[in-house]
């Protein structure tokens, strides 16, 4: 994760957390839980080590070629902005 400034406000402090990612690929999504990131303090940009990210997709496509099983499935609504 980060040991240099932030690339979008130069500024050199972040807080270690923990979101809810949303994985996206052609109209399909998976929900992440507990995913590991650092936020720059002082303008909220996110940071994601490359291994965590990775791992995301692997079980993704996983998940899609029927060879592992989410934890549980969710429904979404979907409202249009107009």
């Amino acid at each position: 994760m980060p040991d240099s400034p932030c690339s979008f406000c130069g500024q050199e402090r972040y807080d270690k957390r923990t979101i809810e990612y949303i994985y996206s690929y052609q109209g399909k999504h998976l929900l992440v839980p507990n995913t590991p990131v650092e936020v720059c303090l002082n303008c909220g940009m996110k940071y994601y080590d490359a291994a965590v990210l990775e791992e995301i997709e692997r079980r993704f496509f996983a998940i899609e070629n029927k060879t592992e099983e989410p934890d549980r499935y969710v429904q979404v609504p979907e409202k249009a902005y107009q």
